[in-house]
């Protein structure tokens, strides 16, 4: 049964109209200067009947936004949450379209940001005054992170961490992935950097040098053995994962094997100052990314392991765990109903990128991602689907009322 959809659809035209005037704001990370689009947000909850708003910041430039909203009992606390930044925008000759414009074309909101995720904030915002507009129990906080685009620790994580009314029973997190794709999972990643050191010489002479970069690149296909960890999935996930696989709609055959394998993408190289030189030293970078049914610890044994013949550095930059919310949780069951009843499709699934749903998780808070389809995310011309907004909006609003309910 439809409930808020309707509504969603009379109100099309505004949240677009909303979603524009949030593209136009540069909040680009870095450096993550997001006090204007937080002051943006909380002009667009203003209105939200009871609302109580409050900036934070840690540190600077970063700011965050928390907005409760009490209903007419006690009851559960609910949390939307969102980011305020976005990937940078790079070489704008690469754009058709005004990167800070929000330019709308046959359907298409363009602009960095758009679905990733100032969309998912709008439709944050406007299930959340749907919801409010009924005699809902508990309390809805609206908890915007101004730094997801760099781990989030200034922004959600801050704010788990610093804001007691910002916890809640469950969270819903409206990152790209799809409104009807219910995402309780997620990958985990570890940011590896390789280092080799040799001995400079002329490039004539090699017999005199020790190349690095020849043992760096040796290094670099040993690591590609961490591809062949088997996952080990739990049986949930893999039953659930297996069911998403064959829903018409959900993720093709290439995104799903990603989903379930470990990945090593070599991001960063460099080497040498001049081609007739023996390299003294090598750099990379590589990111991998960890199927649910491994470890971060695991995955580094293993490449130790793989690197040790070639005598290399290893330093760990970044690592964060897979991370999975049971499907039989609260806020799970109440999302996958209340898409279904509003937009006659909805399914668990996983989700390969990452975002800050993995600091609930691991700060122990059930949650789920649901948002906008991105097209070129991260790439020029990132755009969403107009009409896919009052969707995602309806379906959150849906999930929203059925865990205050029930």
């Amino acid at each position: 049964m439809t409930r808020f959809l309707p509504r969603m659809r009379a109100r099309a035209g505004l949240m677009a109209e909303a979603t524009q005037a949030l593209v136009r704001i540069d909040s680009q990370t870095p450096p993550s200067a997001t006090a204007p689009m937080a002051r943006a947000c909380a002009e667009m909850m203003g209105d939200l009947p009871g609302v109580e708003i409050a900036f934070h910041e840690r540190t600077a430039p970063v700011a965050n936004l928390l907005a409760v909203i009490r209903g007419a009992r006690p009851g559960r606390r609910l949390v939307l949450n969102g980011h305020l930044d976005t990937y940078p925008i790079g070489d704008r000759a690469g754009w058709r379209f005004d990167p800070l414009g929000g330019e709308i074309a046959d359907g298409m909101l363009y602009g960095r940001g758009s679905a990733d995720m100032k969309g998912g904030l709008v439709a944050l915002i406007e299930a959340a005054r749907a919801v409010a507009a009924t005699p809902f129990a508990g309390e809805i906080a609206l908890v915007f992170g101004g730094d997801e685009e760099r781990m989030g620790e200034l922004g959600t994580q801050a704010m788990i961490d610093d804001l007691p009314r910002a916890r809640g029973d469950g969270v819903i997190v409206a990152d790209v992935g799809g409104a009807s794709a219910v995402r309780i999972g997620e990958k985990g990643m570890l940011w590896l950097e390789l280092s080799a050191e040799g001995r400079a010489a002329h490039g004539a002479h090699v017999h005199a040098g020790d190349n690095a970069a020849d043992r760096l690149l040796d290094g670099l296909r040993a690591l590609r053995g961490l591809e062949a960890m088997p996952p080990r999935e739990p049986e949930e996930a893999a039953r659930v994962l297996d069911a998403a696989a064959a829903v018409p709609g959900a993720d093709g055959a290439e995104p799903r094997r990603t989903l379930r394998r470990l990945t090593v993408n070599l991001g960063r190289i460099e080497a040498g100052v001049s081609a007739n030189l023996v390299p003294e030293t090598a750099r990379a970078a590589c990111d991998v990314r960890i199927p649910v049914g491994l470890t971060c610890a695991e995955v580094e044994a293993e490449a130790r392991r793989l690197l040790a013949p070639h005598r290399l550095g290893l330093e760990i930059v970044r690592r964060y765990e897979p991370t999975w919310t049971p499907s039989t949780s609260a806020v799970a069951s109440a999302c996958l109903t209340g898409a279904w009843e509003e937009l006659g499709a909805a399914w668990f699934d996983g989700r390969i990128g990452g975002s800050d749903a993995r600091l609930w998780r691991r700060a122990g808070f059930d949650t789920v991602a649901m948002g906008l389809t991105p097209r070129n995310l991260g790439a020029p011309d990132e755009a969403l689907a107009v009409d896919e907004l009052p969707a995602l909006a309806a379906a959150i609003a849906a999930s929203a009322a059925g865990f205050l309910r029930d």
